[in-house]
Formats: structure tokens, C-alpha cells, sequence
């Protein structure tokens, strides 16, 4: 970003203005979020970089909403600033923290703040925090855990957080929004930094299009999502819209077969078909009357048997995408019946989506990606990815970025690394990140519901890429549309299936709002 930057300004842009501009948009932000702000206490802790520029410059558009601005500076200002100048002649309060004795200060006056503005340090910054920096975030840390409630704004990221990896300072305070310039910056979305951020949001700062054409990384947002929709022609049949295989369920996970069935029809498929043991069809058949059926051949009731494979090259060719793996279990018959169609058929099989127990199974065999031929799309949770890998979940929970982009490119698949802030990657092309993270989604099913919904947008003629896209974002939105109304505790699989349209037709009709950066 600090590349970026450098580019805008060698281009004829004055950095004075991009401050301007970036602690303009910080303070209309805050504004708009807050709501009326006169006599509100607001905090600005402001460092001597540009980032404290950000923050000056914030501070005099929020003093004159008749904020009561108490700025904190850290660290040698500039020779006569002209923020700094604009802040004195304003007349706000202003301290500057040159030692130890100045601490008593700044906690009583934290002590009476509403809201806390973090303008220290900015993406430059990769040392480890010290001095009054350090110990005036602890301050506000024990201030905030002693039950003080203080709305913590930080400027471009929170300080103590590297930019580039998320890791962290113990420091690091634990903002409720992080307001970021121009694009959000990948450290945002990696554990443990991910932790810290809060809400992510981006402002626009006057830096051109152009200068972010070479990033690699895209935010998965609501108008990237509308333009990578299928269409939906007037004149149609279901064969218009696709038709897609689900080879899924056991007698353990008999819901998990309807919950992927389910988000391919909730996602516009035109015909689901669902492959599953002979013995559970009546059951599934009460739960899901829109799904047609192919029994398979069982090793034991309730269990698929690797004959199977046979029935399924037989009915394949129909369809336009196959879903794998969801509930199907990990007995030795499953296991063999996943290896035998995905290593030794794969060829004779459309664009395939492989979840859950598919993986499973693919894990157990060295280089299994040397042997899968078709198109497919990889939605592996940390633990999956972890035995697909051979790392270990806190090493893929570090680099989950570069973990799902190397993993692509190595597979030569499309690879969705799900939990908070998904990663989807793609080889040799873009990646990703989804700026969310909802832990009512963190339940038995839901990702069957995402899986089914991928199939759904694959048997409509999205690329893969496209329909990993699209999939994580429509789910990821009918969790934030249930968790507005149930919170984030309770929340289960199938209450996501009826607000899945809902979700598309919001995103086809509504115009994007945030304003979002697409890279970082």
C-alpha cells in the first residue's frame, strides 16, 4: 500500500491532500456511524507519521459537529504542521506525551471518553510497541476490560498489528471497527490480527483506480458478486438452469445430504439430483420432495458401497455439476467408492465439488491432486486443509492466505479455506478474501449449505472461480441475515436455505453501498 501511495503521489497527487482526504473520510465514518456527535468525548491518540496526520485531520472535522476532541500526541510532530496549527487555533485540548507523567492525564481523561480514535501508528510500522505507546494501549485495554464502555475507532489498522501478516503486539487494542484507506490490507484478515480489527471498513481517499491494478487480492463484496451472477433469461426451462448430482448422506449424516441438495435449489439450480445409499432414500425422499433420486448400491444399510461407481459413470454425464463428500462418512467401503470415482474416473465427470469426507478420503492417498483430472473447486475447513497439507491448523490458521493460494496452485484447483474471513483461491489467477466472520455460522451443516450452493452456481454455467465467489459471499450474507435477528448463538444449517434467494435478489437489485476497495 505504501507503494501505492508513493505512485499517486509521483503522479501529481499532494500527499497533503490524500491526508486530507483520508482524515475527511475517517471523520464522516464516524459521523455517520455514531450519529449526532455534539458533546460527545471523543479521544484521538495521534503518532508523529503520517497516520497521526490522518487523525489531526479527523480531529478538526469532528471538533467543528461540536465533538469535544481531547488529542493525545505521541512522538516529535512536525516542524509547523499545518493540522497540528488548525488544532491549536481551534482551541481543543491538546497534550503532548513526553513522559511518564503524563499518563495520569490521559487515563482520566480516557476515563470520560465515548469514543477512542486509534491514529498511532500506520502500515509502516513492524517493531514491537514500547515506550508511552505501550503503555498508554495497556492503559485503555484495563480502562475498557473495567467495564468503561468506549467505542474504539482505529485509523487504517489497529496499532501493533502488522499490515502484512496480522500478527500482533500485546498491545494491540481490540477495535470495534477498523476504518482502512484506500484497500484493506491482507494482515486485516489473518489470525491473530483478525481478532482485533472488528468491524472492517473501507474509505475511499482520491487514490485512482489504476494504481491497484497489479494486486492479486480482491475483497469478495456485493458488486464483484453481481457481476459474476449466472443470468436468468425469461424464456427457460430447468435444463436453462442446469442440473446438478449430489453423491452425499449416510445413515449418521442422513440431514447433511438434504442441507446440500437444498442450497443448490436455494441457489437457482434447475434439477438436483441426489445420489445417496438405497436404504435412506424414502427417508430423504419425505425431507426434500423437489429432489429427484439415484439409489446406490450399499455395503451395509445406510453405507455406499464402491460399487456404486458404476451407477454413477452410468447417470453422470446428464448433469452439468457433481457435488461429493458431504456425510458420506469414513468407513473403508466409502473411502474406496470417493478414491475409485475421483482417481481412477475423473475424466468422465463435469466440474466437481469436493467437501467434507470427499476430502477426508483424498487426504489418506500421497499426491492424490496428480490424479484428479476434471474441473473442481476444494472447500476444505482448517482441519480438512490441515490433512490434505500435511500442516498443522495453527500453521494454516497463520497464513491462510498464502497457505489456499499455494495449495491451488499446486492441486490446480479451485480451493475455498473456509472459517472466519474464507479464503478463496484460484491457480495462477486471483484470490479472495471474504471481509466477514459470523460464529452462528459455526455449526453442524452450514457447510453443506455451501457446498450445495457452489453446485447450484456451477450447473448454472458459472466458471469455478465464479461460483466459489459467489457461493461464499450468498451464504456468508444469509448468516449476517439470520444472525440480525437471532444473534450469533443458535443459528443452525437450515435456517440459512430460505434466506439464500432473498440474499440474490438483494444483491441483483441494490446498488453497493460501502463504497469497497476490491484488492488489498
Amino acid at each position: 500500500m505504501t507503494n501505492i501511495d508513493l505512485r499517486c503521489i509521483e503522479s501529481g497527487t499532494p500527499a497533503a491532500v490524500l491526508m486530507e482526504n483520508a482524515g475527511t473520510a475517517v471523520a464522516e465514518h464516524i459521523i455517520k456511524t455514531e450519529g449526532d456527535i455534539g458533546g460527545k468525548n471523543v479521544v484521538i491518540l495521534a503518532g508523529p507519521g503520517n497516520n497521526g496526520g490522518d487523525g489531526l485531520v479527523a480531529a478538526r472535522y469532528l471538533h467543528a459537529r461540536k465533538a469535544d476532541v481531547s488529542l493525545f500526541l505521541f512522538g516529535k510532530q512536525r516542524e509547523n504542521d499545518a493540522n497540528l496549527n488548525a488544532a491549536r487555533e481551534r482551541g481543543m485540548r491538546i497534550v503532548e506525551m513526553t513522559g511518564e507523567e503524563d499518563l495520569a492525564t490521559f487515563s482520566s481523561i480516557v476515563l470520560t471518553s465515548d469514543i477512542l480514535i486509534d491514529a498511532l501508528l500506520g502500515t509502516g510500522n513492524k517493531r514491537p510497541l514500547g515506550g508511552l505507546i505501550k503503555k498508554s494501549l495497556e492503559l485503555v485495554k484495563s480502562i475498557r476490560e473495567g467495564g468503561k464502555p468506549i467505542h474504539i475507532f482505529a485509523v487504517d489498522e489497529p496499532t501493533g498489528l502488522n499490515a502484512d501478516t496480522g500478527d500482533v503486539d500485546e498491545a494491540c487494542l481490540y477495535a470495534d471497527e477498523t476504518i482502512t484507506l484506500a484497500a484493506p490490507k491482507v494482515g486485516l484478515y489473518h489470525l491473530p490480527g483478525a481478532e482485533r480489527v472488528g468491524r472492517i471498513t473501507v474509505v475511499d481517499i482520491g487514490i485512482p483506480e489504476k494504481f491497484f491494478n497489479d494486486i492479486a487480492v480482491e475483497v469478495n463484496t456485493r458488486e464483484k458478486v453481481r457481476q459474476l451472477l449466472p443470468k436468468r433469461p425469461l424464456v427457460s426451462s430447468k435444463g436453462t438452469f442446469g442440473k446438478v448430482l449430489v453423491i452425499a448422506g449416510s445413515k449418521n449424516y442422513i440431514g447433511a445430504a438434504f442441507l446440500a441438495c437444498s442450497g443448490a435449489m436455494r441457489t437457482g439450480a434447475g434439477l438436483v439430483t441426489l445420489a445417496t445409499a438405497a436404504s435412506l432414500h424414502p427417508i430423504l425422499a419425505s425431507m426434500a420432495p423437489e429432489v429427484t433420486h439415484l439409489p446406490l448400491p450399499e455395503s451395509e444399510p445406510g453405507i455406499i458401497s464402491p460399487e456404486a461407481v458404476k451407477t454413477i459413470l452410468e447417470e453422470v454425464k446428464k448433469y452439468d455439476s457433481l457435488l461429493i463428500g458431504c456425510g458420506l462418512g469414513q468407513s473403508m467401503s466409502v473411502k474406496d467408492f470417493v478414491k475409485t470415482l475421483l482417481l481412477e474416473n475423473s475424466p468422465d465427470l463435469p466440474v466437481t465439488v469436493i467437501d467434507a469426507d470427499g476430502l477426508n478420503a483424498l487426504a489418506e492417498v500421497p499426491e492424490w491432486w496428480r490424479r484428479i483430472q476434471c474441473n473442481g473447486i476444494l472447500t476444505p475447513h482448517p482441519g480438512e486443509m490441515a490433512r490434505l497439507t500435511g500442516r498443522t491448523v495453527e500453521e494454516i490458521q497463520h497464513n491462510r492466505l498464502d497457505v489456499a493460494k499455494a495449495s491451488a496452485d499446486t492441486w490446480k484447483k479451485t480451493v475455498i479455506l473456509k472459517g472466519a474471513y474464507t479464503v478463496i483461491a484460484s491457480p495462477g489467477a486471483a484470490s479472495a478474501i471474504h471481509p466477514a466472520a459470523n460464529p452462528g455460522l459455526a455449526s453442524a451443516g452450514t457447510g453443506d449449505v455451501l457446498a450445495g450452493a457452489i453446485a447450484g452456481f456451477l450447473a448454472q454455467g458459472a466458471k469455478a472461480y465464479s461460483a466459489a465467489v459467489c457461493g461464499v459471499y450468498i451464504h456468508a450474507e444469509a448468516g449476517e441475515m439470520v444472525k440480525s435477528i437471532t444473534g450469533d448463538a443458535g443459528m443452525i444449517a437450515s435456517d440459512l436455505l430460505p434466506k439464500l434467494p432473498i440474499v440474490i435478489n438483494k444483491v441483483k437489485k441494490l446498488m453497493d453501498q460501502g463504497g469497497e476497495r476490491q484488492c488489498c
